[in-house]
């Protein structure tokens, strides 16, 4: 039997973060080119999108090139660029079949012109779907974003914009690149590394975190039933006791 049939629909994270690892490493095993487990891990890609969906999860992140990884081999950040654009181009009916929107996070101007080309109309193709909202996190670095924040609110308050008093945990969060988003709720990262790799550092402040020894190509629909099972097994308690957010029975 499914896992899909044991969760509470309605208790499902409105917000899911991906760090999708081990393309590579999967490759490796195949024996194979790194590559050539970046493209089987766009098959996880799809179809983890399509069962967030049907679970009615609103916001799925995936961390699909961070700042970082243009520090990888040219070799394999071209052959990336080029798998995303034919990507993106295959999937937008997908996309439009499932009333899935796409938008980016991530420092877009960045990557290559025929990326951000397809990236954006692919973007305006989706923008009145409302099903669930996919974000690629797209030459994405948190630190990157938080620098960026602090910058601008430096400059409003020079500016006299602002006041010293109106700097807050809910200015900074409006001044992220995120701010369109609600908190992740659970973060799933696969192939069994245990860190969040400059990944929404100051939005996963109380999110749920779930490890799997999976690699992402072999991260499947199932899989993320299950992580979203062990989710609602937990009590979150946002710096509260377990008394005060457990339900009060008379």
């Amino acid at each position: 039997m499914s896992v899909f049939n044991k969760i509470d629909l309605n208790n499902v994270p409105d917000h899911i973060a991906v760090i999708m690892d081990g393309n590579g490493r999967w490759a490796k095993k195949q024996g194979k080119f790194r590559v050539f487990g970046h493209e089987h891990g766009v098959k996880s890609v799809n179809e983890i999108t399509e069962a967030a969906a049907r679970l009615g999860v609103k916001y799925l992140t995936l961390y699909t090139f961070s700042t970082e990884n243009w520090n990888r081999p040219r070799l394999e950040v071209n052959a990336l660029m080029t798998l995303m654009v034919k990507t993106i181009k295959r999937e937008t009916p997908t996309l439009m079949k499932n009333g899935i929107k796409l938008t980016t996070i991530g420092q877009m101007d960045t990557l290559p012109r025929d990326c951000q080309k397809e990236l954006h109309q692919a973007m305006e193709t989706t923008k009145d779907n409302d099903q669930m909202t996919l974000i690629l996190a797209l030459s994405y670095s948190s630190k990157w974003d938080i620098v960026n924040a602090v910058k601008q609110i430096a400059n409003d308050f020079k500016e006299g914009s602002i006041n010293e008093d109106d700097i807050n945990e809910e200015l900074i969060s409006n001044s992220l690149t995120t701010k369109d988003f609600p908190d992740p709720d659970l973060m799933i990262r696969t192939s069994g590394e245990h860190r969040i790799s400059n990944y929404l550092l100051w939005e996963l402040a109380y999110s749920e975190f779930y490890f799997t020894d999976v690699l992402w190509p072999d991260f499947k629909e199932e899989h993320l039933y299950e992580a979203v099972w062990d989710y609602q097994q937990r009590e979150r308690r946002f710096g509260k006791t377990g008394e005060q957010v457990a339900p009060q029975h008379n």
